[in-house]
This record gives C-alpha cells, structure tokens and sequence, in this order.
C-alpha cells in the first residue's frame, strides 16, 4: 500500500453545538480511511454573540486548541492532526478575525458566508431572493480579497435558500465576476461533499461552477464538513472524479496555512485500493 496522501480538511467538534463526537473519534476516522491527516475546523467565536447557538463561545477557543492538541498527541506517529478554524466573514466583521486568526498557529482557515444564519439574514437579507443570491457571491468575494483565508468554504452554499429561485444561467453573470476577483488573490475554493445532504442535493459547488473555477485556475480543497464522525472522508472519490472531469489534475491541502498538492489520479487509485482492502 503506497504512503497516504490525503486530508480531511474540513471537520467539527460538540464546541460548535450541532457536531457530536469527540475529536479523537473523527481522527480515527481518518486513520480508518487510509488519510494521511486531518484538520479540525471548528466553527469560530464571533463577536456580540453573533449566531452564538451554532459555534464556540469566545471564552472556549482556549478549550478547542487544547482539545485539537490532546488529539495531536494521542495519534502521533499514525495520523497528521492539524488544528484550523472555520471563521465566518461579513462585511466589518476583519478586524475580530484578524486578531482571532493571529492567537495561535493555525494550519488552515476556512472562510465561510453563511446566508442561514439568522444574525446574518438580520442585517442583509431584503425579502429579494435574487438580491440575496447575487450579495452571496459578493461577500464571497470580499472574504477573499481580505486575506483571511485560504479556502472560500462550500461557495455555492446560497443555491439551498430557494432550491426553486436557483438559476445558474441567471446567477452566472455575477459568479464569474466574483470568480475572476477571486482568482486574483491565489485564495482556495472548497469541494464540499456534504452538499449532497442539503435542499439541492449535489456538492458545492456544482459541476457547472467547478468547470469556472477551473479556467480561471483557481485551486480547490476537498473538505467533507463531517458534523459526525462517520462523515470524515465521506465522499471523496466522488468529488476527486467532480474535479477531473472540470479540468482539474490537482487536489489541494493546506499545511501551516501553505497550500500543498496531490495528483487526482494518485489519489483516486489510492481509495480504490483502501476500498478493496477495507
């Protein structure tokens, strides 16, 4: 069996309050799944308890370091575990980040818009779907020339508002001028697999999205966005074929906030050999 190749680079911890399962179940997990690693990327404080009922409190960000550690320490030596953030972006929301982001060591951050929240919908929603569809794409963009970031997290995520008000060909126009500023700052887009689960069952981003991406040669992460530990890995040979067949050869990573890459191919032969030998 050849050396690992992959991450789990996106994953949760009970911190988040709608994640079950502690870390050292989700890192072996991974080890079960033949990865080489696994990045934790629980869902970050935000400041005036912003959506406060699906994340950590500021106060336990102490707490989610020292427990991605014990992690660490229990698997070393069979299992890279890699302490990263999924931090939510909102326009004045920088300055919190920034000073969270610069706390500890992080391997890999995760930037998210999350249009369901509901302190979210509070302050942009206007009862226009459309309107809200195209701001999407927008602050996606905006997270992206921040900074902050290596990886725009699941950047379709809008199309489950309204799976019926979802129109790509109408949309296109502002995704791809969202896509070309992304392009431009070298930041990561994510392959999410657990779109398959959501009001518009397939990944995000869809296969029309990945083909832009592609073109404009931006890289992408797999992340499973595992709330269980079951879910760690789940989907990725899937997602690797998603990726080829848009026109990509290379799967992405992060480590130490570095992005790394792996061969398609390599890492699709590699799960099909875990596959006949699990």
């Amino acid at each position: 069996m050849s050396a690992p190749l992959l991450y789990e680079s996106h994953c949760h911890t009970p911190l988040c309050k709608h994640a079950f399962g502690e870390p050292d179940e989700y890192a072996a997990a991974a080890l079960a799944r033949g990865f080489k690693g696994i990045t934790f990327t629980c869902h970050c404080p935000l400041p005036n308890g912003f959506s406060a009922h699906v994340r950590m409190a500021p106060g336990q960000f102490d707490d989610y370091v020292a427990m991605i550690a014990a992690t660490r320490e229990a698997f070393a030596g069979r299992l890279d575990v890699r302490l990263g953030l999924e931090s939510d972006y909102y326009p004045g929301v920088e300055p919190w980040l920034e000073e969270l982001h610069s706390r500890v060591p992080l391997s890999h951050v995760l930037g998210s818009v999350h249009y369901q929240v509901g302190d979210y919908r509070k302050l942009f929603y206007t009862g226009d779907v459309h309107s809200y569809q195209e701001l999407y794409f927008e602050h996606l963009a905006l997270s992206a020339e921040s900074g902050l970031f290596d990886t725009l997290a699941h950047p379709d995520l809008i199309k489950n508002e309204s799976p019926a008000d979802w129109d790509f060909a109408r949309i296109r126009p502002h995704l791809e001028r969202a896509l070309d500023r992304i392009a431009a700052t070298g930041v990561a887009m994510e392959l999410n697999t657990s779109g398959v689960q959501k009001a518009l069952p397939e990944m995000n981003p869809s296969p029309a999205q990945l083909k832009l991406m592609c073109e404009r040669g931006i890289p992408v992460v797999i992340g499973a966005d595992a709330h269980v530990p079951e879910r760690v890995g789940d989907g990725y040979p899937a997602a690797l074929r998603l990726l080829h067949q848009a026109g990509y050869a290379e799967v992405s990573y992060f480590l130490d906030r570095k992005r790394q890459t792996v061969p398609i191919q390599a890492a699709l032969r590699q799960l099909e050999e875990m596959a006949v030998h699990a």
